[in-house]
Order: structure tokens, then sequence, then C-alpha cells
């Protein structure tokens, strides 16, 4: 009981020495000053979220046992964004033009909010539209080449050949041969995602036990019984890994196609501040990147769960 109050301690605790060292210790002179502390006020509401979840968890079992779980984790990312404060903020012991303090970076998600929130939608766009036609064109290869063996024989070469190329490599002949550079950059994002969702579902198909297959024949399935509802059902856990796989793809794919013409986005956000070396956006940019491409990963997750909890315990990632 009392290791499971530490470990729930162990994030306020952890918040109450950032704001310490936010608060007590003064910014190197060598920093440009920022109108206000903002990563003080991040602390402040992280903090204020924090100690309203501990306190909800003494009158909720399960979210004591949330609590509890993501309690140290919560706590070293805080001890971390600490650290960094003492390095780039407090100390100045890098470089100032290419490591910002933290307050600089945060005041970035207040005053840049509605270009960035433009940004987010725009990427958000263009990915979900390269995700979906990447995602739907792999998802029937993969279903070719796993049950058919004779069209595998043509398919698969082409697979080999093209798929292990990174997508942003294609970039000099996919802008000449496409209209727009937008159109370009949908190419590039699906062409990431196909190779592995193609890859993962004709392995997972052609790993079911021969025994399903079997047992469906004896009972009279047809082809695409067999398929549908035998086939695909049992190999959805490496469809799903493709699906991991094909996301982190994707988010590279997408900072790379946004720097070729295009007007907006999160990667055209990136490559504008590199060049006005702005390189406390640039960090903003990533920040925001990261949790769009944490917050797709999660949602994988959660239906993973949904459509495997049958096989809870068997698959993991």
């Amino acid at each position: 009981m009392l290791v499971k109050e530490i470990k729930k301690v162990s994030v306020i605790i952890s918040l109450l020495l950032a704001i310490a060292v936010a608060v007590l210790i003064p910014n190197a002179a060598r920093q440009p000053v920022t109108d206000k502390p903002y990563f003080l006020y991040f602390l402040g509401i992280a903090g204020i979220i924090i100690v309203f979840f501990y306190l909800l968890s003494f009158f909720s079992n399960k979210l004591s046992a949330k609590f509890e779980k993501k309690a140290p984790l919560l706590a070293g990312g805080i001890l971390l964004l600490s650290i960094i404060n003492l390095v780039c903020s407090k100390y100045a012991l890098l470089p100032v033009l290419f490591f910002p303090s933290l307050d600089r970076v945060f005041a970035v998600f207040v005053k840049d909010r509605s270009l960035i929130v433009k940004c987010i939608l725009s990427s958000a766009k263009l990915l979900g539209i390269g995700f979906l036609v990447g995602a739907s064109l792999g998802f029937i290869t993969g279903i070719v080449v796993g049950f058919n063996k004779k069209l595998a024989y043509w398919i698969n070469p082409f697979i080999k050949i093209i798929g292990p190329i990174p997508a942003t490599s294609w970039s000099p002949l996919v802008l000449s041969l496409f209209s727009t550079s937008y159109q370009a950059a949908v190419f590039m994002i699906a062409l990431a995602v196909w190779f592995p969702i193609t890859v993962m579902t004709s392995n997972g198909i052609n790993n079911v036990q021969q025994t399903y297959f079997e047992v469906a024949d004896t009972l009279g399935a047809g082809k695409f019984y067999k398929i549908f509802k035998v086939g695909i059902p049992a190999a959805l856990p490496s469809v799903f890994l493709g699906f991991f796989y094909a996301t982190t793809g994707s988010f590279i794919t997408l900072v790379t196609a946004e720097m070729f013409g295009c007007k907006s986005g999160i990667g055209w956000y990136l490559n504008w501040q590199k060049s006005m070396m702005l390189y406390a956006n640039v960090y903003a940019g990533l920040i925001v990147l990261a949790l769009l491409c944490n917050l797709i990963i999660t949602l994988l997750f959660k239906i993973r769960d949904r459509l495997l909890g049958w096989q809870k315990g068997v698959i993991k990632w």
C-alpha cells in the first residue's frame, strides 16, 4: 500500500521540484526574455490537472490503478523537462540560438496558436487522404497476395523492388508526373503507407493455421467466407502491426512531402521556421507532430483492443 502511494505522489513531488527550479533560479542573461513565464504557466495547469486526478483516485479503484501506473512515467517526463530547463534556460550550457528556453518554446503555442491550428488541420487533411488511399490499396494488395499464389508470383517482385525504397526518394519523379505538389504529396504518403500494410497483411494471411481453413471446408464454407470470415480475422494482429508501421512512416513522409510546394501544414511550418532560424518555433512544431502521431497510434491501440478482444493477452506490440 505504501509503495502504491509513493508511486502516486512521485509525480506531485517531481512537479513541485520543477516549479521550484522555474521560480527560484533566474534565467541566464544570454537567453532572450519572454513577456510572461509560459513554462511556469504550463506547470501550473499540469499541476491542477494532476492534483485533481490524484484526489479523484481516492474515490475510484479503477482510476487509482491507472493513476498509479501512469504516475512514475509522468514524474519522469516532468523531471526531464526540469533538467532541460536547467540546461537551456537557467544556465545556458548549450548554444542559445539552437537551444531556446522553455518559456520561448511554450510561448509559441500561445502566440502562433491560430497558425498552428491551421497547419494541423491542413496536415490532417493531407495525411488522411494519403493514409486512406495507401491503406485501402495496401489491404487489398495484401489480401490478393496472401490468398492467390498465381497473382502473388507476379506482384511480389514489384513489392520487393518498389516497397523498400523510401517514399520521399520518389519526389523528383512524382513532382514531374503530377500537376500539383499536393497530389505528389498524397502519392508519397500513400506509397509509404501501402508497403508495410501490404507486407504485414499478406504475411498474416500466410501464417494463418491451415486447420482453420480445413475446418471451414468441412463445414461447407465457400471461398469468400474463408477469406472474410476465417483468413482476414485471423490475420488482423499482423494487419494492425502494418498499420502501426505505416503510421510512423506516413508522418516521416508527411514532413518531407509538405516541403515541396505546400503552403500550409506542420512540415511546411517546420521548414519555414528553420529557414528563419526560429528554433523555438521548430521545437514547438516537433512537439505538435509528436502529439499527433501519438494520438493516432493510441487510437489504433483502442481499435485493436476493441476488434481483437478475443485475443487479449496473445498479441503484444
